[in-house]
């Protein structure tokens, strides 16, 4: 067992599940939680993630963490990634950790790695500006044996570094990129629209091999999801628990959690979008908990740690073939107006025998909703637990329409 979990982020769900565990930790996050830290006997270590100089390396860092015997990093959130590959570099005796960590940053370095292993991606490309986008809509129309006339093909960019939705825009036409493209946005990735049904994988790994596996199902992406998965990517688990092994097996992934987002085709090919190593959007782990009974949080940190034993692991993960009766699912809800003063839980959610609880947030008065990047900022969920997935999808559906505030 690990002599201390170093958990780089703040997440006091993930602090709550290691005290309950009693596992030894230290939690590397910035300046302004260390009084609540001090408050509430949290060991910490102040650290600025977003500053580089000569004081602010990984180097400075592990001698900040030597005196509480760290020797296992937990990359909690997207920013930390790879100051936790870079601890674990060195805790490890292994460069290439560090390496690894850095294919989960670069989206571009990502999407070549993934095509180099013979996983099935999209058409992408680094842009520099407007005009770099416009070309690659031209070369992907003419891949695409576009006539004049036709609607172009789609093209999403995104930010190479970025998580989830941040900083994605989906262009569907050249107007569109003259109209929604921004300075800002620059450099960033382009690629081609993948089609097909949306999921994404959590997959728990130990010693180089998948130990358990769950499917999220995405009704809509940023707004709703599901777990487990319904009966159609059940059917295909098989298939995806393969591309999911091909996947840790061309990263080179050893241990932790991984989050990919895939998309199958009505022909049952699947394709890869991207992965990340760190706890996903969305509330997953949190559903997949519920679903499956566990811990997922303690689960994510401990997979991280070389030394856990065949027992334990069993201990915290569920069998791998396991399957839920029951599904657990959310809405995530953001406000319609521009401005609102009033929450309003609608009589036919109260009388659905399939909602479990919300946590929206009533607003004050004549509350401004700011305009949002990405899906970062909604204003609470509606969840639901049922044993048919086909009624799940329907009420998500359902819900994400809506308007609880008013």
């Amino acid at each position: 067992m690990a002599k201390c979990f170093a958990l780089m982020g703040w997440s006091l769900p993930v602090i709550e599940s290691m005290q309950k565990l009693n596992k030894p930790y230290v939690v590397v996050s910035f300046p302004d939680f260390e009084e609540y830290a001090k408050e509430n006997d949290i060991p910490f270590v102040s650290y600025q993630f977003d500053e580089w100089s000569d004081t602010s390396n990984s180097l400075d860092l592990y001698e900040k963490l030597k005196p509480f015997n760290a020797d296992v990093a937990v990359p909690l959130f997207e920013e930390t990634v790879e100051w936790a590959g870079a601890l674990n570099s060195i805790y490890r005796g292994d460069p290439r950790v560090l390496n690894r960590a850095f294919l989960f940053r670069n989206k571009a370095m990502m999407k070549r790695k993934a095509l180099i292993g013979g996983l099935r991606v999209g058409l992408f490309e680094e842009v520099f500006n407007k005009d770099g986008v416009k070309s690659f809509m031209k070369r992907l129309n003419q891949a695409n044996l576009q006539i004049e006339g036709e609607q172009d093909s789609w093209v999403h960019i995104k930010p190479f570094a970025s998580a989830g939705t941040v900083g994605h825009r989906l262009l569907k036409s050249m107007q569109d990129i003259e109209d929604k493209c921004q300075e800002s946005d620059f450099p960033c990735l382009a690629e081609s629209h993948l089609p097909g049904t949306e999921f994404s994988c959590e997959a728990f790994i130990h010693g180089g091999k998948i130990r358990f596996l769950n499917i999220t199902e995405y009704v809509k992406l940023g707004y709703s999801n599901f777990i487990p998965e319904g009966h159609h990517l059940n059917a295909k688990r098989d298939k995806i628990m393969k591309e999911m092994q091909k996947l840790v097996d061309l990263f080179g992934i050893e241990y932790g959690m991984i989050h990919p987002e895939w998309f199958l085709t009505e022909n049952d090919e699947l394709s890869f979008g991207e992965v990340a190593c760190r706890i996903p959007g969305g509330h997953i782990l949190e559903l997949t908990g519920k679903a499956y009974d566990f811990d997922a949080l303690a689960a994510f940190v401990l997979c991280h740690d070389p030394n856990l034993s065949e027992e334990e692991l069993k201990e915290i993960l569920p069998p791998l073939d396991a399957r839920p009766k029951n599904f657990y699912g959310n809405v995530m809800i953001y406000p319609h107006k521009n401005v609102i003063n009033k929450l309003e839980i609608p009589d036919e959610l109260k009388e659905e025998s399939y909602f479990l609880d919300h946590n929206l947030i009533p607003p004050y008065t004549n509350q401004k909703i700011n305009s949002r990047e990405g899906f970062g900022n909604h204003f609470g969920t509606v969840n639901f637990k049922g044993d048919d997935p086909d009624r799940m999808k329907e009420l998500l559906l359902h819900y994400e329409n809506v308007d609880f505030y008013h």
